[in-house]
């Protein structure tokens, strides 16, 4: 996608914050992420990024997860809490997209965000015939990221850049749009919000770089 949100100034601008909020893939929605633009280089021939390409990669739908949307305890909620009302719109106290098993425990893989962890390698066959053998060789967990309505599109140190996480988290008191829900997760929706309700918040810490995942060895047990 352009470099230009949807809402937003209709100009190009190096790390947009403007606009609706939207959520992206983390492997290609930060500048020169993974599988952001890319060019030839024309004397190597080989795939690099494009440093002046400002454009930016994949948005991801992120169904019902865009911080957008404030949960409330509406009539009927039983038992009226923040707890039931978020699991009443199908999610639980904060889960991180991108992160969070259903069972509540965090992803070691990027396995929620890409099919099979979103990385291969292949192995060449004799004489280059192109039998090759693909092995699945997964990027560790990254989240969901998202930019807009204030929250940067880029974050951490470039030229690869990363992006902000999001998180459900619920309001103790008046929150203006632009303001901490919880410590460290910004209220993005268009809506001041109040005690008890909810939303997911957007991230003032950089998330990880996506790279590739090495499982630890187990430790071998000592004879007696």
């Amino acid at each position: 996608m352009p470099a230009i949100n949807m809402a937003g100034p209709l100009v190009v601008a190096a790390n947009p914050s403007l606009g609706k909020f939207v959520m992206m893939d983390a492997f290609s929605g930060p500048k020169n992420s993974p599988l952001d633009a890319e060019r030839f280089n024309p004397t190597t021939f080989a795939r690099e990024a494009d440093l002046t390409n400002y454009s930016t990669g994949a948005l991801s739908t992120g169904i019902g997860m865009g911080c957008n949307h404030v949960l409330n305890v509406a009539a009927g909620t039983s038992p009226a809490t923040p707890p039931q009302a978020i699991k009443n719109a199908g999610f639980t106290d904060d889960y991180t997209p991108g992160i969070t098993r259903p069972n509540g425990v965090a992803a070691t893989t990027a396995i929620l965000t890409a099919i099979g962890g979103g990385r291969s390698i292949i192995t060449p066959g004799p004489g280059n015939t192109g039998l090759g053998v693909s092995t699945v060789s997964p990027y560790t967990a990254v989240p969901l990221v998202g930019f807009g309505n204030g929250g940067s599109r880029d974050a951490g140190a470039g030229p690869v850049f990363t992006g902000f996480p999001t998180k459900m988290v619920t309001a103790t008191g008046a929150v203006a749009i632009g303001a901490d829900i919880e410590a460290g997760w910004a209220n993005r929706s268009d809506f001041a919000m109040v005690a008890t309700e909810s939303a997911f918040g957007s991230g003032s810490t950089p998330s990880v770089t996506p790279t590739e995942f090495v499982e630890e060895e187990p430790e071998e047990e000592e004879e007696p």
